[in-house]
Protein backbone atom coordinates (compact mmCIF):
# COMPACT_ATOMS: atom_id res chain seq x y z
CA UNK A 1 0.00 0.00 0.00
CA UNK A 2 1.50 3.46 -1.23
CA UNK A 3 1.51 5.46 1.88
CA UNK A 4 4.21 8.48 0.50
CA UNK A 5 3.84 10.07 -2.57
CA UNK A 6 6.63 12.72 -3.76
CA UNK A 7 5.51 14.66 -6.46
CA UNK A 8 8.46 16.58 -8.26
CA UNK A 9 8.35 19.73 -9.54
CA UNK A 10 6.01 22.72 -8.64
CA UNK A 11 4.46 23.87 -12.42
CA UNK A 12 1.21 23.21 -13.05
CA UNK A 13 1.35 19.43 -14.15
CA UNK A 14 2.96 18.57 -10.95
CA UNK A 15 0.47 20.69 -8.48
CA UNK A 16 -2.43 18.94 -10.50
CA UNK A 17 -1.47 15.91 -10.31
CA UNK A 18 -0.64 16.44 -6.19
CA UNK A 19 -4.31 17.70 -5.99
CA UNK A 20 -5.87 15.19 -7.70
CA UNK A 21 -3.96 12.16 -6.15
CA UNK A 22 -4.56 13.76 -2.95
CA UNK A 23 -8.33 13.91 -3.45
CA UNK A 24 -8.18 9.74 -4.49
CA UNK A 25 -6.24 8.75 -1.43
CA UNK A 26 -6.88 11.86 1.54
CA UNK A 27 -5.08 9.67 4.02
CA UNK A 28 -2.06 9.52 1.57
CA UNK A 29 1.17 11.87 2.48
CA UNK A 30 1.86 13.92 -0.37
CA UNK A 31 4.93 16.35 -0.89
CA UNK A 32 5.44 18.29 -3.36
CA UNK A 33 9.29 19.40 -4.18
CA UNK A 34 9.72 22.56 -6.10
CA UNK A 35 12.38 25.50 -6.50
CA UNK A 36 11.60 28.95 -7.73
CA UNK A 37 14.90 28.38 -9.21
CA UNK A 38 13.69 26.66 -11.74
CA UNK A 39 10.59 28.63 -12.32
CA UNK A 40 7.32 27.53 -14.63
CA UNK A 41 7.35 27.61 -18.47
CA UNK A 42 4.48 29.95 -18.47
CA UNK A 43 3.64 29.74 -22.04
CA UNK A 44 -0.07 27.93 -22.25
CA UNK A 45 -2.45 30.03 -20.82
CA UNK A 46 -5.56 27.71 -22.32
CA UNK A 47 -7.48 24.57 -21.86
CA UNK A 48 -9.44 22.01 -22.92
CA UNK A 49 -12.84 20.75 -21.80
CA UNK A 50 -10.47 18.33 -19.07
CA UNK A 51 -9.87 21.27 -17.18
CA UNK A 52 -13.96 21.19 -15.60
CA UNK A 53 -13.59 17.27 -14.85
CA UNK A 54 -10.27 19.01 -12.60
CA UNK A 55 -12.52 20.76 -11.17
CA UNK A 56 -15.50 19.08 -10.26
CA UNK A 57 -13.22 16.15 -8.91
CA UNK A 58 -10.95 18.42 -6.47
CA UNK A 59 -14.19 20.62 -5.90
CA UNK A 60 -13.15 23.78 -7.39
CA UNK A 61 -15.33 26.00 -8.23
CA UNK A 62 -15.72 27.95 -11.67
CA UNK A 63 -16.22 31.29 -9.46
CA UNK A 64 -12.97 30.56 -7.41
CA UNK A 65 -10.76 30.23 -10.53
CA UNK A 66 -11.72 32.76 -12.97
CA UNK A 67 -11.41 35.29 -9.77
CA UNK A 68 -8.44 34.06 -8.92
CA UNK A 69 -6.23 33.30 -12.23
CA UNK A 70 -7.45 36.53 -14.35
CA UNK A 71 -9.46 33.98 -16.08
CA UNK A 72 -11.59 34.32 -19.25
CA UNK A 73 -14.16 31.70 -20.99
CA UNK A 74 -12.89 29.79 -23.92
CA UNK A 75 -15.37 28.51 -26.54
CA UNK A 76 -13.24 26.90 -28.89
CA UNK A 77 -10.20 27.91 -31.15
CA UNK A 78 -10.47 29.86 -33.98
CA UNK A 79 -8.40 29.25 -37.12
CA UNK A 80 -7.32 31.93 -39.27
CA UNK A 81 -5.66 32.35 -42.57
CA UNK A 82 -5.49 28.17 -43.12
CA UNK A 83 -7.90 28.12 -45.10
CA UNK A 84 -10.08 30.63 -47.60
CA UNK A 85 -12.66 31.21 -44.62
CA UNK A 86 -11.50 31.32 -40.72
CA UNK A 87 -13.30 28.49 -38.83
CA UNK A 88 -13.31 27.30 -34.91
CA UNK A 89 -12.79 24.26 -33.30
CA UNK A 90 -15.73 23.88 -30.74
CA UNK A 91 -17.49 21.12 -29.76
CA UNK A 92 -21.24 22.56 -29.47
CA UNK A 93 -24.34 20.73 -29.29
CA UNK A 94 -24.69 20.00 -32.89
CA UNK A 95 -22.05 17.08 -32.03
CA UNK A 96 -24.45 15.09 -29.53
CA UNK A 97 -27.39 14.57 -32.15
CA UNK A 98 -26.35 11.55 -32.44
CA UNK A 99 -28.16 8.31 -33.31
CA UNK A 100 -25.69 5.54 -31.96
CA UNK A 101 -22.77 6.46 -32.97
CA UNK A 102 -23.66 7.88 -35.88
CA UNK A 103 -23.05 12.08 -35.80
CA UNK A 104 -26.38 12.64 -37.55
CA UNK A 105 -26.24 16.32 -36.67
CA UNK A 106 -23.32 17.13 -38.17
CA UNK A 107 -23.50 14.82 -40.85
CA UNK A 108 -26.34 17.65 -42.25
CA UNK A 109 -24.03 20.38 -41.47
CA UNK A 110 -20.97 18.74 -43.82
CA UNK A 111 -23.61 17.74 -46.66
CA UNK A 112 -25.18 21.03 -46.71
CA UNK A 113 -21.67 22.61 -46.47
CA UNK A 114 -22.81 24.56 -43.41
CA UNK A 115 -20.16 27.77 -42.60
CA UNK A 116 -18.84 27.66 -39.27
CA UNK A 117 -20.76 30.86 -38.21
CA UNK A 118 -23.85 29.44 -39.02
CA UNK A 119 -23.72 26.46 -36.76
CA UNK A 120 -21.29 27.73 -33.79
CA UNK A 121 -23.05 30.87 -33.87
CA UNK A 122 -22.14 33.95 -35.85
CA UNK A 123 -21.49 36.18 -32.78
CA UNK A 124 -18.71 34.62 -31.69
CA UNK A 125 -16.94 35.88 -34.79
CA UNK A 126 -17.45 38.92 -34.12
CA UNK A 127 -16.25 38.89 -30.44
CA UNK A 128 -19.06 38.37 -28.75
CA UNK A 129 -20.89 35.32 -26.12
CA UNK A 130 -23.88 34.27 -25.66
CA UNK A 131 -25.49 34.31 -22.08
CA UNK A 132 -26.72 30.75 -22.76
CA UNK A 133 -24.61 27.96 -20.22
CA UNK A 134 -20.76 28.37 -18.87
CA UNK A 135 -18.50 26.93 -20.94
CA UNK A 136 -15.88 24.10 -19.64
CA UNK A 137 -12.80 25.69 -21.18
CA UNK A 138 -10.80 29.02 -20.07
CA UNK A 139 -8.14 30.85 -20.68
CA UNK A 140 -6.02 32.16 -17.66
CA UNK A 141 -2.67 34.01 -16.73
CA UNK A 142 -0.50 30.96 -16.49
CA UNK A 143 1.56 32.41 -13.18
CA UNK A 144 -1.24 33.41 -10.90
CA UNK A 145 -2.55 29.84 -12.10
CA UNK A 146 0.28 28.34 -10.28
CA UNK A 147 0.29 30.69 -7.23
CA UNK A 148 -3.72 29.39 -7.33
CA UNK A 149 -2.77 25.78 -7.21
CA UNK A 150 -0.19 25.99 -4.40
CA UNK A 151 -2.63 27.78 -2.02
CA UNK A 152 -5.06 24.79 -3.11
CA UNK A 153 -2.09 21.95 -1.69
CA UNK A 154 -1.69 24.16 1.50
CA UNK A 155 -5.66 24.28 1.68
CA UNK A 156 -5.24 20.07 1.26
CA UNK A 157 -2.60 19.34 3.43
CA UNK A 158 -0.22 18.44 1.00
CA UNK A 159 3.16 19.57 2.07
CA UNK A 160 5.61 22.35 -0.28
CA UNK A 161 9.08 21.80 -0.08
CA UNK A 162 11.46 24.37 -1.28
CA UNK A 163 14.69 22.58 -3.03
CA UNK A 164 16.34 21.64 -6.20
CA UNK A 165 16.65 17.44 -6.92
CA UNK A 166 20.26 16.48 -8.06
CA UNK A 167 20.80 13.19 -6.43
CA UNK A 168 18.64 10.73 -7.96
CA UNK A 169 19.44 6.95 -5.87
CA UNK A 170 18.11 4.07 -7.47
CA UNK A 171 18.38 0.33 -7.22
CA UNK A 172 16.26 -2.37 -9.28
CA UNK A 173 14.93 -0.06 -11.19
CA UNK A 174 13.59 1.75 -8.11
CA UNK A 175 14.00 5.13 -6.57
CA UNK A 176 15.51 4.82 -3.47
CA UNK A 177 15.46 8.71 -2.13
CA UNK A 178 16.58 11.74 -3.75
CA UNK A 179 19.21 13.84 -2.40
CA UNK A 180 19.64 11.42 0.38
CA UNK A 181 16.97 12.98 2.34
CA UNK A 182 13.77 12.54 0.43
CA UNK A 183 12.33 9.19 0.55
CA UNK A 184 8.70 7.87 -1.01
CA UNK A 185 6.59 5.13 -1.98
CA UNK A 186 5.83 6.50 -5.13
CA UNK A 187 7.56 9.83 -7.79
CA UNK A 188 5.98 12.03 -9.63
CA UNK A 189 8.43 13.19 -12.15
CA UNK A 190 6.88 16.83 -13.34
CA UNK A 191 10.63 18.28 -13.60
CA UNK A 192 9.34 19.83 -17.71
CA UNK A 193 12.11 19.03 -20.46
CA UNK A 194 14.48 18.36 -17.88
CA UNK A 195 13.07 14.97 -16.94
CA UNK A 196 15.26 14.87 -13.47
CA UNK A 197 13.84 11.56 -12.77
CA UNK A 198 12.79 9.35 -15.37
CA UNK A 199 15.84 10.09 -17.55
CA UNK A 200 18.44 8.11 -14.46
CA UNK A 201 15.33 5.17 -14.89
CA UNK A 202 15.84 4.64 -18.79
CA UNK A 203 13.30 6.36 -20.56
CA UNK A 204 13.85 7.20 -23.79
CA UNK A 205 12.26 10.31 -25.84
CA UNK A 206 10.85 8.96 -29.13
CA UNK A 207 10.33 12.18 -31.50
CA UNK A 208 7.74 13.14 -33.56
CA UNK A 209 9.55 15.41 -35.34
CA UNK A 210 9.13 13.60 -38.95
CA UNK A 211 5.59 14.14 -38.29
CA UNK A 212 5.04 17.93 -37.09
CA UNK A 213 7.11 20.39 -38.78
CA UNK A 214 6.98 23.42 -35.92
CA UNK A 215 10.29 23.31 -33.41
CA UNK A 216 10.35 26.85 -32.24
CA UNK A 217 8.42 29.41 -30.33
CA UNK A 218 8.51 32.55 -28.91
CA UNK A 219 6.14 33.76 -26.14
CA UNK A 220 5.27 37.35 -25.18
CA UNK A 221 2.44 39.70 -23.46
CA UNK A 222 0.67 42.70 -24.66
CA UNK A 223 -1.70 45.07 -23.22
CA UNK A 224 -5.14 44.03 -21.86
CA UNK A 225 -7.82 45.42 -24.72
CA UNK A 226 -11.29 46.61 -24.77
CA UNK A 227 -12.72 43.46 -25.66
CA UNK A 228 -12.08 39.87 -25.50
CA UNK A 229 -11.89 37.35 -27.39
CA UNK A 230 -14.21 34.40 -26.80
CA UNK A 231 -11.33 32.10 -28.21
CA UNK A 232 -8.11 31.41 -28.28
CA UNK A 233 -6.90 32.70 -31.93
CA UNK A 234 -4.41 30.16 -34.33
CA UNK A 235 -3.48 33.19 -36.80
CA UNK A 236 -1.41 31.20 -39.71
CA UNK A 237 1.80 32.91 -40.38
CA UNK A 238 4.56 32.71 -42.90
CA UNK A 239 6.41 29.74 -41.74
CA UNK A 240 4.21 28.54 -38.53
CA UNK A 241 1.30 30.50 -36.50
CA UNK A 242 0.68 32.47 -33.88
CA UNK A 243 -1.37 32.53 -31.16
CA UNK A 244 -3.50 35.06 -28.89
CA UNK A 245 -5.25 34.61 -25.63
CA UNK A 246 -6.99 37.07 -23.85
CA UNK A 247 -6.79 37.27 -19.69
CA UNK A 248 -8.11 39.44 -17.59
CA UNK A 249 -5.48 42.27 -17.82
CA UNK A 250 -3.23 41.40 -20.40
CA UNK A 251 -3.42 39.12 -23.52
CA UNK A 252 -0.49 36.44 -24.46
CA UNK A 253 0.93 35.59 -27.28
CA UNK A 254 3.32 33.49 -29.12
CA UNK A 255 4.31 32.52 -32.44
CA UNK A 256 5.38 28.53 -33.15
CA UNK A 257 7.28 28.27 -35.99
CA UNK A 258 9.87 26.10 -37.93
CA UNK A 259 13.59 27.25 -37.78
CA UNK A 260 14.97 26.18 -41.08
CA UNK A 261 12.64 29.42 -42.23
CA UNK A 262 12.59 31.84 -39.93
CA UNK A 263 14.59 33.34 -36.66
CA UNK A 264 13.59 34.50 -33.56
CA UNK A 265 13.99 38.35 -34.38
CA UNK A 266 12.45 37.87 -37.96
CA UNK A 267 9.02 35.88 -35.87
CA UNK A 268 9.18 38.91 -33.59
CA UNK A 269 8.83 41.31 -36.99
CA UNK A 270 5.98 38.79 -38.32
CA UNK A 271 4.16 39.90 -35.33
CA UNK A 272 4.68 43.46 -34.85
CA UNK A 273 3.59 43.88 -38.78
CA UNK A 274 0.72 41.84 -37.48
CA UNK A 275 -0.13 43.55 -34.55
CA UNK A 276 0.86 46.73 -35.69
CA UNK A 277 2.96 47.63 -32.59
CA UNK A 278 6.28 46.96 -30.97
CA UNK A 279 6.67 43.45 -28.47
CA UNK A 280 9.31 41.95 -26.33
CA UNK A 281 9.87 38.47 -26.70
CA UNK A 282 9.25 36.70 -23.07
CA UNK A 283 10.44 33.89 -23.95
CA UNK A 284 12.42 31.41 -26.70
CA UNK A 285 11.53 27.70 -26.89
CA UNK A 286 13.32 25.77 -28.54
CA UNK A 287 11.67 21.76 -28.98
CA UNK A 288 11.54 18.41 -29.86
CA UNK A 289 7.75 17.33 -30.38
CA UNK A 290 7.74 13.41 -29.18
CA UNK A 291 7.18 11.64 -26.13
CA UNK A 292 8.71 9.31 -23.84
CA UNK A 293 8.65 4.97 -24.60
CA UNK A 294 7.64 4.92 -21.21
CA UNK A 295 5.86 7.30 -18.76
CA UNK A 296 5.71 4.78 -15.71
CA UNK A 297 8.99 2.96 -14.91
CA UNK A 298 9.62 1.21 -11.72
CA UNK A 299 7.75 3.38 -9.15
CA UNK A 300 7.92 6.38 -10.90
CA UNK A 301 5.80 7.90 -13.56
CA UNK A 302 6.19 10.95 -15.59
CA UNK A 303 3.37 14.17 -16.11
CA UNK A 304 3.19 17.03 -18.11
CA UNK A 305 6.41 18.08 -20.03
CA UNK A 306 8.79 15.25 -18.76
CA UNK A 307 6.97 12.45 -20.10
CA UNK A 308 5.50 14.88 -24.08
CA UNK A 309 5.20 17.76 -25.75
CA UNK A 310 3.60 17.69 -28.74
CA UNK A 311 3.13 21.45 -30.03
CA UNK A 312 0.34 23.93 -28.49
CA UNK A 313 -1.80 24.33 -31.22
CA UNK A 314 -4.83 22.27 -29.44
CA UNK A 315 -3.23 23.82 -25.54
CA UNK A 316 -2.64 19.32 -25.16
CA UNK A 317 -0.38 19.98 -22.58
CA UNK A 318 -2.83 20.67 -19.57
CA UNK A 319 -5.39 18.28 -20.51
CA UNK A 320 -2.67 15.28 -20.88
CA UNK A 321 -1.68 15.84 -17.54
CA UNK A 322 -5.19 15.62 -16.16
CA UNK A 323 -5.76 12.78 -18.28
CA UNK A 324 -2.71 11.16 -17.06
CA UNK A 325 -3.20 11.29 -13.56
CA UNK A 326 -7.05 10.09 -13.71
CA UNK A 327 -5.75 7.07 -15.13
CA UNK A 328 -2.87 6.25 -12.76
CA UNK A 329 -5.03 6.88 -9.64
CA UNK A 330 -6.99 3.74 -10.96
CA UNK A 331 -3.98 1.70 -11.08
CA UNK A 332 -1.79 3.02 -8.29
CA UNK A 333 -3.49 1.08 -5.14
CA UNK A 334 -1.86 -2.23 -5.98
CA UNK A 335 -0.01 -2.22 -9.01
CA UNK A 336 2.04 -4.61 -10.37
CA UNK A 337 4.17 -4.74 -13.53
CA UNK A 338 1.06 -5.67 -15.89
CA UNK A 339 -0.07 -2.40 -14.67
CA UNK A 340 2.88 -0.66 -15.51
CA UNK A 341 2.58 -2.32 -19.38
CA UNK A 342 -1.22 -1.14 -19.27
CA UNK A 343 -0.23 2.79 -18.51
CA UNK A 344 2.38 2.85 -21.09
CA UNK A 345 0.62 1.08 -23.48
CA UNK A 346 -2.46 3.79 -22.65
CA UNK A 347 -0.30 6.54 -22.50
CA UNK A 348 1.33 5.86 -25.81
CA UNK A 349 -2.12 6.09 -27.49
CA UNK A 350 -3.05 8.82 -25.54
CA UNK A 351 0.04 10.87 -26.76
CA UNK A 352 -0.13 9.63 -30.32
CA UNK A 353 -4.03 10.56 -30.37
CA UNK A 354 -2.83 14.12 -29.43
CA UNK A 355 0.04 14.22 -32.49
CA UNK A 356 -2.38 12.72 -34.99
CA UNK A 357 -4.78 15.53 -34.45
CA UNK A 358 -2.01 18.52 -34.37
CA UNK A 359 -1.23 16.42 -37.35
CA UNK A 360 -4.24 17.00 -39.45
CA UNK A 361 -4.69 20.67 -38.91
CA UNK A 362 -1.74 21.16 -41.42
CA UNK A 363 -3.47 18.98 -44.56
CA UNK A 364 -4.42 22.13 -46.21
CA UNK A 365 -4.06 24.03 -49.00
CA UNK A 366 -2.35 26.81 -48.14
CA UNK A 367 0.61 27.58 -50.49
CA UNK A 368 1.24 31.16 -49.49
CA UNK A 369 4.52 31.18 -48.41
CA UNK A 370 8.02 29.19 -48.96
CA UNK A 371 7.26 26.77 -45.74
CA UNK A 372 3.53 26.33 -46.56
CA UNK A 373 4.80 25.47 -50.42
CA UNK A 374 7.39 23.19 -49.29
CA UNK A 375 5.62 21.45 -46.18
CA UNK A 376 5.50 17.88 -47.15
CA UNK A 377 3.66 15.93 -44.59
CA UNK A 378 4.36 12.53 -43.82
CA UNK A 379 1.46 10.66 -42.13
CA UNK A 380 1.65 7.93 -39.08
CA UNK A 381 -0.05 4.89 -40.09
CA UNK A 382 -2.66 5.22 -37.30
CA UNK A 383 -3.74 8.89 -39.01
CA UNK A 384 -3.21 7.50 -42.62
CA UNK A 385 -5.12 4.60 -41.84
CA UNK A 386 -8.10 6.74 -40.60
CA UNK A 387 -8.36 8.97 -43.21
CA UNK A 388 -8.55 5.99 -45.61
CA UNK A 389 -11.75 5.50 -43.38
CA UNK A 390 -13.41 9.01 -42.89
CA UNK A 391 -12.98 9.49 -46.86
CA UNK A 392 -16.20 7.97 -47.17
CA UNK A 393 -17.68 8.19 -43.29
CA UNK A 394 -17.96 10.29 -40.31
CA UNK A 395 -15.70 9.17 -37.25
CA UNK A 396 -16.89 6.82 -34.90
CA UNK A 397 -16.63 6.47 -31.46
CA UNK A 398 -14.60 3.20 -31.79
CA UNK A 399 -12.17 4.67 -34.47
CA UNK A 400 -10.69 5.96 -30.81
CA UNK A 401 -8.88 3.83 -28.19
CA UNK A 402 -10.28 4.36 -24.55
CA UNK A 403 -11.65 7.11 -22.63
CA UNK A 404 -8.65 8.94 -21.65
CA UNK A 405 -7.96 9.92 -25.14
CA UNK A 406 -8.23 14.04 -25.67
CA UNK A 407 -9.58 14.13 -28.77
CA UNK A 408 -12.34 12.01 -30.42
CA UNK A 409 -14.82 11.67 -32.91
CA UNK A 410 -16.40 15.16 -32.68
CA UNK A 411 -12.78 16.84 -32.33
CA UNK A 412 -11.85 15.12 -35.53
CA UNK A 413 -14.92 15.41 -37.45
CA UNK A 414 -15.14 19.08 -36.90
CA UNK A 415 -11.53 19.46 -38.39
CA UNK A 416 -12.16 17.26 -41.33
CA UNK A 417 -15.40 19.42 -42.37
CA UNK A 418 -13.39 22.02 -42.52
CA UNK A 419 -10.43 20.92 -44.43
CA UNK A 420 -12.45 19.53 -46.98
CA UNK A 421 -11.47 15.97 -46.31
CA UNK A 422 -14.87 14.55 -46.16
CA UNK A 423 -16.16 12.94 -49.60
CA UNK A 424 -19.65 14.78 -49.01
CA UNK A 425 -21.60 12.75 -52.02
CA UNK A 426 -20.94 9.53 -50.09
CA UNK A 427 -21.80 10.82 -46.75
CA UNK A 428 -24.85 12.09 -48.34
CA UNK A 429 -25.79 8.73 -49.44
CA UNK A 430 -25.34 7.29 -46.24
CA UNK A 431 -27.08 10.21 -44.69
CA UNK A 432 -30.23 9.67 -46.98
CA UNK A 433 -30.62 5.77 -45.88
CA UNK A 434 -31.41 7.17 -42.41
CA UNK A 435 -35.42 7.06 -41.92
CA UNK A 436 -37.38 9.51 -42.63
CA UNK A 437 -38.66 10.59 -39.56
CA UNK A 438 -35.35 10.32 -38.38
CA UNK A 439 -34.23 13.01 -40.78
CA UNK A 440 -36.60 15.19 -39.70
CA UNK A 441 -35.67 14.84 -35.92
CA UNK A 442 -32.15 15.21 -36.27
CA UNK A 443 -33.42 19.03 -38.79
CA UNK A 444 -35.66 20.05 -36.23
CA UNK A 445 -33.36 19.55 -33.14
CA UNK A 446 -30.86 21.34 -35.83
CA UNK A 447 -32.78 24.14 -36.55
CA UNK A 448 -33.46 24.47 -32.49
CA UNK A 449 -29.85 24.89 -31.81
CA UNK A 450 -28.74 27.03 -34.61
CA UNK A 451 -31.21 29.25 -34.35
CA UNK A 452 -29.75 32.50 -32.50
CA UNK A 453 -32.30 35.01 -33.65
CA UNK A 454 -33.88 35.26 -30.08
CA UNK A 455 -30.43 35.34 -28.43
CA UNK A 456 -28.55 38.51 -27.41
CA UNK A 457 -24.86 39.01 -28.51
CA UNK A 458 -22.90 40.13 -25.21
CA UNK A 459 -19.69 41.40 -24.66
CA UNK A 460 -17.42 38.59 -22.66
CA UNK A 461 -14.98 41.53 -21.11
CA UNK A 462 -18.89 42.53 -19.58
CA UNK A 463 -19.61 38.89 -18.70
CA UNK A 464 -16.46 38.19 -17.02
CA UNK A 465 -16.56 41.65 -15.23
CA UNK A 466 -19.87 40.54 -14.64
CA UNK A 467 -18.95 36.81 -12.88
CA UNK A 468 -16.03 38.13 -11.24
CA UNK A 469 -18.87 40.58 -9.40
CA UNK A 470 -21.16 37.95 -8.23
CA UNK A 471 -24.11 38.64 -10.47
CA UNK A 472 -26.23 36.29 -12.25
CA UNK A 473 -24.72 35.77 -15.44
CA UNK A 474 -26.18 32.14 -16.75
CA UNK A 475 -29.39 30.88 -16.93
Amino acid sequence: MIKKIGVIGGGTSGLIAALILKTRFPKCKIDVIRSDKIGIIGVGEGSTEHWMEFCAFCEITREELVKATNATFKYGVMFEGWTKEKYMHNVNPIMFIKYGQYLGGYANVCINKTKSPDYIGPAYFKDKVYRTQPPNQFHFDTFKLNAFLLAKCKERNINLIEDEISKVDIKNNQIQSLNNKYSYDFYIDSTGFKKVLISKLGAKWNSHAKYLPMNEAIAFPTADTDEYSPFTLAKAMTSGWMWRIPTQGRWGNGYVYNNNYINAEQAKKECEDYLGFKIKIGKNIKFTAGALDRAWIGNCVAIGLSSSFIEPLEASSIGTSIQQTFFLMHLLINYEQVDIDFYNKKFQLMTENIRDFVLLHYITDKKDSLFWKELKLNLPKSLEDNLKKWKYRLPLEEDFAGKYLLFNESNFGIILKELNLINTSALKKEYNMLAKNIRLEIETRLKRITDTSLLRPFSHKRMIKDFVDGKKVFP
